[in-house]
């Protein structure tokens, strides 16, 4: 395949927008919330696991395998209406808007606006019978900080964020945040196009809070950055392409995004990942069933059937991203086995270099760093 036809990145559309952000509060951190006792009801209340509609999908674009979603509509004889985003902003605004999806895809920090505001259904786990693979085989998602008990979601993938390169143009690197400022790749070298990632770099080098608020440490950081501007050819979250097509000697990069491009990589050892030393963000993103789901037992049969185990080994290999499903970690280990550090482990996970979210304040003065990044 030639470097003009490559696929985009299943993550290249992410981006950090500020309107969601800003728009936190309190009760419902940036999403409308209802204090309806009849629907507070109905998003707590148990879901029948069962046939009752097609599933009304969202999530990224190309995030599961097509020939799973084939296998779940011929079993179950329903279809899978897609929708995508290109942003959890973009998610959010799409269900403010009023619009009715039976099954989203938020990350950690959104899945704890989204059930913070009421917007989840509670989601029983003695009725997946695939729950206990990942359950009772990652403790840490049993009572994850953004959703205590998983009362609201499932996990869905795991990722971490650390430093992709081109081996045959800078050798080996350090080890350290310190290389995208090395003056060999001057020029050539990208971070992503991501508030809290790019900002995250900045603070874990300078040894400061993955998600600081403080205006004296994001003063630090944007300074930080700007020294690394006059080295970078742009922001971009098209990790894989860039370091494929030549564009990038060395970027900013998703582990998952890093596994995707082995496939189409003719020759992986020209290629590198590391996690830096200081530190390298984690997340993970979540099945979760809205409240105003229309089709809710169709969700729950959607979950189960993406936690088979093969079904699971079948949608690493296609994303590239892991799955916290118990006795498929060798399906994981073995596509990144050229890039043993895109590994992402329950120690990774206890770590906690999650993105948290902050209140107004906070989310006010890190868009204010991500502009004057962006502007240089």
């Amino acid at each position: 395949m030639s470097p003009e036809a490559l696929p985009p990145t299943r993550r290249s559309f992410l981006r950090a927008g500020t309107a969601a952000a800003l728009a936190l509060t309190a009760a419902g951190c940036g999403f409308a919330t209802s204090d309806d006792p009849a629907g507070k009801a109905t998003a707590e209340a148990p879901i029948d696991v069962k046939v009752d509609g097609d599933l009304v999908y969202f999530n990224w674009a190309d995030f599961v395998d097509p020939s799973v979603f084939e296998g779940f509509q011929k079993e179950y004889g329903v279809k899978v209406v897609q929708s995508n985003y290109d942003s959890m902003e973009g998610m959010a605004a799409k269900l403010n808007a009023g619009n009715r999806y039976d099954i989203i895809f938020p990350t950690a920090k959104w899945a704890e606006r989204l059930a913070t505001g009421g917007r989840l259904r509670t989601i029983d786990h003695s009725r997946l019978r695939g729950a206990e693979a990942v359950f009772g085989g990652y403790d840490y998602f049993a009572d994850p900080w953004y959703d205590p008990r998983s009362a609201h979601t499932v996990p869905f993938t795991m990722y971490k964020t650390g430093i992709g390169w081109r081996r045959d143009r800078l050798g080996d690197l350090t080890g350290s945040w310190e290389d995208l400022w090395n003056e060999k790749a001057k020029g050539k070298v990208f971070v992503l196009d991501d508030r809290d990632e790019v900002l995250g770099l900045g603070a874990l080098k300078l040894g400061l809070g993955l998600t600081t608020g403080d205006q004296a440490d994001l003063d630090r950081v944007t300074d930080t950055l700007r020294s690394l501007r006059p080295r970078l050819r742009g922001f971009s979250s098209d990790s894989y392409n860039n370091l494929l097509n030549g564009n990038a000697d060395m970027t900013q990069a998703w582990s998952g995004d890093m596994a995707a491009m082995l496939a189409q990589a003719e020759d992986p050892s020209v290629f590198g990942f590391e996690v830096a030393r200081e530190g390298a963000p984690v997340n993970s993103d979540c099945y979760a069933i809205p409240a105003n789901a229309q089709h809710p037992g169709t969700a729950m049969l959607f979950i189960d059937y993406m936690l088979r185990p093969e079904n699971v080994k079948k949608n690493i290999e296609y994303i590239g991203y892991p799955m916290p499903v118990r006795g498929t970690e060798d399906t994981y280990a073995a596509l990144v086995e050229p890039f043993p550090q895109c590994l992402v482990t329950a120690d990774d996970l206890a770590a906690d270099l999650f993105f948290r979210n902050g209140d107004a304040g906070t989310e006010r003065a890190r868009d204010a760093a991500w502009t004057d990044v962006k502007a240089g």
